[in-house]
């Protein structure tokens, strides 16, 4: 193969992978499927540690705002100016610390939004950067079962509702009773194409006696 054609080809597979943007390796959290509910799985996660704001605006403008707010502490905005790698495949050191998959989006009790950044397995709440801005914290989330329904796309406001409709229909008429209200989880950077991003609706659910 010619030097000008394998620079051809080299730029060409670099510019595919720079706009399909999957993401690889990175870590996610931990869970067992437990049941399935149509296309909803039921699923057991264990317990979490998660960066998170609330923030009071439209759910669009909440989730771009709230992303960047938390994506400060994870980029250095912490005491020990310790950076979390948003980029697969993760590395991870002592001076760096790789960001899980899913970014989560719900409402808290005051109706405003809550952004999340899943913290990778191997740190605790002691292990862990304090965040320089107030506004984010530190939570501990407990173990909890959780149905889920996956889908494709931007993930736009319309499709999330329509997403989050039909995973509380197929709860509706199963032994599972819905806890606490419904999440919207990210999986892929904004420049992945939509058919083969991974997103996901959520809430939290308990087997009816």
């Amino acid at each position: 193969m010619s030097r000008p054609l394998a620079s051809a080809l080299s730029m060409l597979l670099l510019a595919g992978c720079s706009v399909v943007g999957v993401r690889d390796g990175t870590e996610e959290p931990k869970y067992r499927v437990l049941d399935r509910v149509g296309e909803v799985e039921i699923r057991e996660y264990g317990p979490r540690i998660a960066a998170e704001t609330s923030i009071e605006a439209d759910e669009l403008a909440a989730r771009n705002a709230g992303f960047r707010r938390v994506a400060g502490y994870i980029f250095g905005g912490n005491k020990t100016q310790a950076k979390i790698a948003m980029t697969a495949p993760v590395s991870q050191s002592s001076e760096k610390i790789a960001m899980t998959a899913p970014v989560s989006q719900t409402r808290d009790e005051a109706g405003r939004w809550v952004i999340r950044f899943f913290m990778p397995a191997g740190y605790t709440m002691g292990t862990l950067p304090t965040p320089n801005d107030p506004a984010v914290r530190l939570v501990e989330v407990p173990a909890e079962t959780i149905a889920v329904l996956r889908f494709t796309g931007l993930g736009g406001v319309s499709a999330v509702a329509e997403k989050r409709e039909a995973l509380l229909g197929n709860l509706r008429t199963s032994r599972y009773r819905t806890v606490g209200l419904p999440m919207t989880w990210f999986y892929d950077p904004p420049w992945t194409v939509p058919f083969l991003r991974r997103n996901e609706v959520a809430v939290g659910v308990t087997p009816q006696t």
